[in-house]
């Protein structure tokens, strides 16, 4: 419920979400904790969803014309996500699919250096736009493929990929540094979705399951098909 004598109205539906959505689901590490508390989600979304800010539920961001909308990881996905990359205050990270910045957002004040990437027009313009509006114009986007990455500003420290992969990630990894972190929301062979966290290490790359997520795969990470002919 908004508070119509703060200066800030959405300050109470931001805490009652970390107090109830982020703190239940094994959140505890605090610079998290407090960054989501910081940062306005509701000024990342067009004012449509404003309503819906602070909701547990995924929400879809509009493209551009002949894109397919976005689904937004919720809140406690990418908390918890953040939590397991193990940011660090002199980290270099990069957000792929960074949509209209609330995850860029959150890793500015998490890590010493962000970068995005956003390959839809539409939600590369609201990216630029709501980063500059909160005081993160220092923030480096580049409007390229997904899968790309960013090469020319490698290599990185963790890259949290903001949607769901099925493959596609060899590009991603080789821009990890050794001991670099990835998470995401990976769909496994069988189907089912994990978040997990990749560990490059002596220039090979492993994971972890982290916890039980869903995300729907996006367009640039779903598995290439291999067809057999006979």
């Amino acid at each position: 419920m908004q508070d119509a004598g703060n200066s800030d109205p959405w300050e109470s539906s931001r805490r009652t979400m970390v107090d109830r959505q982020i703190r239940t689901f094994d959140v505890t590490d605090s610079a998290v904790i407090d960054r989501m508390l910081a940062v306005p989600r509701e000024k990342f979304l067009p004012a449509s969803l404003e309503p819906l800010a602070y909701s547990d539920s995924a929400l879809l961001l509009p493209g551009a014309t002949g894109e397919r909308p976005r689904s937004l990881l919720p809140p406690l996905v990418l908390a918890r996500l953040l939590q397991g990359a193990r940011l660090l205050p002199t980290d270099k990270a990069l957000v792929v699919a960074a949509g209209s910045g609330y995850s860029t957002a959150l890793i500015a004040g998490l890590a010493g250096d962000a970068v995005a990437v956003e390959s839809d027009p539409a939600l590369y313009a609201a990216l630029r736009g709501g980063l500059d509006a909160f005081g993160l114009a220092k923030v480096r986007t580049l409007p390229t493929p997904l899968v790309a990455g960013a090469p020319s500003e490698a290599p990185f420290d963790v890259i949290l990929v903001d949607g769901g992969v099925a493959g596609r990630l060899d590009s991603l990894f080789e821009q990890l540094k050794d001991g670099g972190r990835l998470v995401t929301v990976q769909q496994m062979a069988d189907g089912a979705c994990k978040a997990v966290r990749y560990d490059k290490a002596d220039g090979a790359t492993g994971y972890r399951i982290l916890f039980d997520a869903s995300a729907p795969v996006l367009d640039a990470f779903r598995r290439v098909e291999e067809f057999t002919f006979s």
